[in-house]
């Protein structure tokens, strides 16, 4: 499974309800996309309690069954849209240690992120051990609905991210980005 997400920073007095109509009309477009393990819709806006967020973003993530189709999608109509709208954004990919949906998923309202510099001394199996408990950890204790672990070996950074029902306890913690879930595109009926 890979791991993708691309982040489009908007200016501080950009209206978000073009954001939030925007999610409304194209989510549903992404349902039961054939690949797609799920999509969030993600968004922060400067100043919201809830996310503290310093700038307003358009951040969507997702999960892939298999990098094809990843490729697929990037290389399709929809996507192209996107750019003609918002210009061509770096994506950042990373290759998933575990990718686990709760039956709850539907329920999500916010998500988290967090990207972390993985140390050269690290070892990457005890990490991926430690990170593959964390994440399934977070399902099965009724933290999250949905959670990732995933690295990417270029820059060496790995993702921990999380679907959550609630708002988060400390959202403004250093590294940590929280978002609120327009739409969630998922396989199978709504």
């Amino acid at each position: 499974m890979i791991a993708m997400q691309y982040n489009f920073p908007l200016p501080a007095d950009y209206d978000m309800t073009i954001i939030d109509r925007r999610i409304r009309e194209k989510g549903p477009l992404l349902d039961n996309l054939p690949g797609l393990k799920f999509k969030a819709y993600l968004t922060a806006r400067k100043g919201d309690a809830i996310t503290g967020s310093r700038q307003n973003f358009y951040s969507p993530f997702y999960v892939w069954q298999q990098e094809e189709g990843l490729s697929d999608f990037v290389c399709g109509p929809g996507f192209l849209a996107l750019t003609e709208s918002f210009g061509r954004p770096r994506i950042n990919t990373w290759i998933a240690w575990h990718a686990e949906t709760s039956e709850d998923i539907r329920s999500a309202k916010f998500a988290t992120r967090e990207v972390v510099a993985i140390d050269a001394e690290t070892s990457l199996a005890e990490l991926r051990a430690q990170e593959t408990e964390a994440a399934a950890g977070a399902i099965s204790n009724g933290e999250a609905l949905a959670s990732v672990a995933a690295f990417e070996p270029s820059h060496w950074t790995l993702v921990r991210f999380r679907l959550l029902a609630e708002a988060p306890k400390v959202p403004g913690r250093a590294g940590l980005q929280t978002y609120n879930v327009g739409h969630l595109s998922l396989p199978g009926p709504a």
